[in-house]
């Protein structure tokens, strides 16, 4: 059964691989900046699933994490003269100023960094359930946007930094996605998965099996902040620009739609999501312009395409809370309500 799953897994990398070979050399650029963001997306909603899905936490500060992912690529992969242009009101602190790594190194770096803030935050937070680390996290992500506007030696403030250096493409989006597949489903199925769900299932139960409750939250946070801050600093990478005003409570939203929509604790349906999402996000620009219709002008409504997506949302929670797509979730909660 082993042999046969990595047999399957193989053969849909190699496939993934060849359909990115011939999509990159068929789709215009817009289009292949649409599937690189299908890729960075689905790296984020896995990142959000680990943490809200499989641990049952309820974490609202995946944007913060992505804001300090974007911009450690950005800072360490500009170059120079780049920086000099950017930091024209106030300069740059030195040891920064003179920094330019290459763009592999400062994914790592992001993902680390990201990783050590959700350390950092989420050993005092993670004493908190429910509605009270939602607003926790949620503040925390707005403390930390709120201080990348502020410390302008750094991040050059509201003006944001323009300049970073195009190093995303299909196969950094993609490779880096399926990476984290591959991690995000081995790490399910071992102990560390196991002790995972558990949590999510029964903290009570979990902790009379000699589960370390905290330990386990820390680390579940953690890990969905580093492959956060590895989706911010590919984000940062394609767009080229970036400020303050892109990491707000509505990233996080698009990100916990994904989740949502796919299945809480589904690898399979958050890949289909993200995907699906980001492309419906783009086609449905429309809602927000004008629409002529020849006889008459419908006159668009900014943020219409989040109104819609909204109520979506809303209609999934009421009427299929465990999302559109077919998840396990419900077998494994019934047999763990039959095995109590």
């Amino acid at each position: 059964m082993r042999n046969k799953k990595i047999i399957l897994s193989l053969i849909g990398i190699i496939a993934t691989g060849i359909l990115l070979f011939i999509l990159g050399n068929v789709l215009d650029t817009y289009k292949i900046r649409i599937l690189n963001l299908c890729g960075i997306y689905i790296i984020l909603g896995l990142s959000m699933n680990l943490i809200n899905g499989f641990t049952g936490l309820f974490s609202l500060g995946h944007a913060g994490f992505m804001a300090i992912g974007a911009y450690t690529v950005a800072i360490l992969t500009m170059s120079v003269p780049m920086k000099e242009l950017n930091f024209f009101m106030k300069p740059m602190v030195p040891f920064l100023a003179n920094l330019e790594w290459s763009f592999f190194p400062a994914l790592i770096m992001a993902g680390l960094i990201s990783a050590l803030v959700g350390f950092l935050i989420g050993a005092p937070v993670l004493k908190l359930t429910d509605d009270y680390l939602a607003i926790a996290t949620l503040g925390f992500s707005e403390i930390i946007r709120v201080v990348f506007i502020n410390i302008q030696s750094i991040t050059n403030g509201a003006l944001g930094l323009k300049g970073i250096p195009s190093n995303t493409n299909l196969w950094w989006s993609w490779g880096t996605a399926v990476f984290t597949i591959i991690f995000i489903g081995l790490l399910m199925e071992g102990s560390y998965g196991k002790a995972f769900k558990a949590i999510r299932e029964d903290e009570i139960a979990a902790r009379s099996m000699g589960i370390d409750l905290f330990k386990h939250k820390v680390m579940s946070f953690t890990i969905g902040s580093f492959f956060a801050g590895v989706g911010g600093g590919l984000l940062a990478a394609l767009l080229g620009t970036i400020d303050p005003t892109m990491f707000k409570f509505a990233l996080t939203f698009n990100i916990l739609l994904i989740v949502v929509l796919g299945g809480m604790g589904n690898i399979k349906g958050t890949v289909i999501s993200a995907i699906v999402i980001t492309i419906a996000m783009e086609a449905l620009r429309f809602l927000d312009e004008s629409i002529n219709l020849g006889f008459m002008t419908i006159q668009g409504i900014p943020g219409m395409r989040m109104v819609i997506f909204s109520i979506i949302l809303m209609l999934v929670v009421i009427f299929k809370k465990d999302g559109l797509l077919k998840s396990n979730l419900k077998d494994v909660r019934r047999n763990y309500a039959k095995n109590r």
